[in-house]
């Protein structure tokens, strides 16, 4: 049983909860029900795929949408969609499904023009009040990777629905210390998993919201 490929959400789900991050990940004796908000997001990131990608037709769900991915369309640049990205653990860009992959990730659109690149996550929630800029963070540290020329990356949590964009800017003098950050975080994770000590972490989710049943926490003890 490994911890990796590793990724932004799988960080977060064991900063959440180690207990439920072991058994949803790593033994996966549980599994979570698509939700409808996820049914609804999946279909959202496929329509703005194959509008900048393909031309194909937003449709009418979906047309709040247009204004913003019409701007994107329109940007100079080469454009990929739904970039699947990974990487070794000599920090190497290879493969998603690579046998030696270490990390993972997909960026939902990347445009690169010369040394500058913008990098674009689609949320489809209400709110960005909790936005977490760090899914940008690596995001950015990988397409530094695959795209060695790129100086500056402007990315950002584009928030469909409340319309809002929480933007940063990344540049390569800035790599350092974010691997560092991510690589820290990393070994927190890495640590419980060599110790095999998966510690709960109570909050107001547990009782109605956690499927790990053999918790002291879940509501259904």
């Amino acid at each position: 049983m490994s911890i990796s490929p590793w990724s932004f959400s799988r960080i977060k789900s064991f900063e959440q909860c180690p207990k439920q991050f072991y058994h949803l990940k790593i033994l996966k004796d549980y599994s979570e029900s698509e939700t409808e908000a996820m049914r609804y997001g999946t279909e959202a990131h496929l329509v703005a795929e194959e509008f900048i990608g393909s031309d194909k037709p937003i449709p009418k769900k979906f047309n709040y949408m247009k204004p913003v991915l019409e701007a994107l369309k329109a940007r100079d640049g080469e454009k990929h969609c739904e970039m699947k990205l990974g990487l070794t653990r000599a920090l190497e860009p290879c493969d998603f499904m690579s046998k030696h992959v270490w990390w993972r990730g997909i960026v939902d659109l990347v445009i690169t023009n010369g040394d500058m690149a913008w990098i674009v996550d689609y949320k489809t929630s209400k709110s960005a009040k909790y936005a977490d800029k760090g899914q940008l963070e690596l995001m950015a540290l990988a397409t530094f990777k695959y795209f060695p020329k790129i100086k500056k990356i402007n990315a950002g949590l584009l928030f469909v629905v409340s319309n809002n964009f929480i933007k940063h800017t990344y540049t390569d003098d800035m790599i350092p210390a974010l691997w560092k950050k991510w690589l820290s975080n990393y070994s927190r994770m890495e640590i419980a998993h060599s110790n095999n000590v998966w510690n709960a972490h109570p909050s107001g989710l547990c009782k109605r919201h956690c499927v790990v049943l053999e918790c002291i926490h879940n509501g259904s003890n």
